[in-house]
């Protein structure tokens, strides 16, 4: 049974998506000290379109890094399942919706993204620390 604080964390989330969808990113768009952006994704098994909110905590040019990172859980979040198995995504921000691809850093690539990524927010080297699994960094492209 929900609590009143689960119930009004969900109000306060919806709230914000609305606000970020109806305005393309252009408010309520930084969250953590990171751009906010909405990733949507196919779905693995429905093939219906699914959209999450995610922050992203690095940016280089156009290429947009995201990490699974789930809070340091155990397993992997749905969003990259999804993008694991159909690269194809959109994601809005900034005002605009494009198409991107995904990819996973391989582990040369994470080696030195990594570093720079939790050299600013250091919440991604707690959630690691969390969980024996390797947390993806994945990184999105047009």
């Amino acid at each position: 049974m929900p609590t009143g604080r689960d119930l009004l964390i969900k109000a306060v989330t919806g709230a914000h998506e609305a606000i970020f969808r109806a305005s393309k990113g252009r408010l309520l768009n930084r969250g953590s000290g990171m751009p906010v952006l909405m990733l949507t994704t196919t779905g693995r098994k429905s093939g219906q379109p699914r959209t999450t909110m995610l922050t992203s905590p690095l940016r280089e040019g156009d290429a947009i890094m995201l990490v699974a990172s789930k809070g340091g859980d155990d397993h992997n979040p749905a969003w990259f399942l999804n993008l694991r198995d159909d690269p194809r995504v959109q994601v809005t921000m900034d005002g605009a919706t494009r198409p991107m691809t995904a990819r996973v850093a391989d582990a040369s690539e994470k080696a030195a993204l990594w570093p720079r990524i939790v050299a600013d927010h250091d919440n991604y080297a707690g959630y690691q620390r969390k969980t024996t699994r390797d947390i993806p960094v994945v990184v999105l492209e047009p």
